[in-house]
């Protein structure tokens, strides 16, 4: 019987990389699949609200929604050297953001949930100025705040534009429990129950591994969705955030996953379909 899906997942080259062949029609579904892009806060949102059957979450916002979502096992952004970082306008360190403005991607996102964790642990208290990722660093370098989580594509950027990094908020991670950094990864409704669900995460990893393949057949799909990127720096985000963990989480993954929850406030067992 076919199943109707909405799916949600954002515009950056990882997730079109992964998704373009479940999306196009490359790799079938029995059924048919209504996509929708849109920023990571504003998937978190939809996810909260139910409004989508499959949806690309910060893994610190699925800790809000596993009473109705599952976390599948493909499709998902983790890896070492992955995760974000703390900028400013110039040299500062951690402590000399107490008190001060800085911009974060959104308040559900996992770069919100390590910068608050790390401000936690350095003792200090900031004011949280939410917004929009890609205005993050012009609000950095207009001065409307003294520092900004950099996520995304802001990683291999920021540079460029002058930034001075304070602290690699992913790093911080893998030090701390020497575990890859998990940033997001595909919620799917229970309610539609386990055999969907695995069909799904088997779709979209056949939907990965045909992107591997024949990269050349979503070049324009991850074009178009990344607007104004520079070729190199899609090429670089694409080998960056879609790793082997992007095919299956694994048991390093689940640990990852799991602790990070528990930091989120989370302590559900039953967070991943089974393998």
């Amino acid at each position: 019987m076919p199943i109707n899906l909405t799916v949600g997942y954002s515009p950056c080259p990882n997730d079109t990389f992964i998704f373009h062949a479940l999306a196009s029609g490359i790799v079938d579904w029995d059924g048919e699949l209504s996509v929708t892009l849109a920023d990571v806060e504003e998937l978190n949102s939809k996810a909260g609200s139910g409004d989508l059957d499959v949806v690309k979450v910060s893994v610190a916002a699925a800790a809000g929604i596993l009473d109705d979502y599952v976390l599948l096992r493909a499709g998902g952004a983790m890896g070492f050297g992955v995760g974000p970082i703390l900028v400013a306008g110039e040299h500062a360190e951690l402590g000399d953001l107490d008190g001060k403005r800085v911009a974060i991607p959104g308040r559900k996102t996992t770069a919100n949930l390590l910068f608050g964790l790390c401000c936690r642990e350095a003792g200090i208290s900031v004011e949280p100025v939410e917004m929009v990722f890609d205005q993050v660093m012009p609000a950095v370098e207009s001065g409307d705040v003294a520092a900004g989580v950099v996520i995304h594509e802001g990683r291999f950027t920021f540079r460029a534009r002058g930034l001075q990094r304070i602290l690699d908020l992913g790093g911080w991670w893998e030090e701390h429990t020497g575990l890859p950094i998990p940033l997001g990864g595909i919620a799917m409704k229970r309610s539609l129950g386990e055999d969907a669900a695995r069909a799904m995460d088997e779709a979209i990893r056949q939907s990965l591994l045909h992107a591997r393949s024949h990269p050349e057949d979503g070049q324009g799909y991850i074009r178009f969705h990344a607007q104004e990127m520079d070729e190199a720096v899609v090429r670089t985000h694409i080998e960056t955030f879609v790793t082997d963990y992007s095919l299956d989480v694994g048991e390093a993954g689940v640990e990852a996953v799991s602790r990070l929850l528990r930091e989120a406030g989370c302590t559900r067992a039953d967070v991943f379909i089974d393998s």
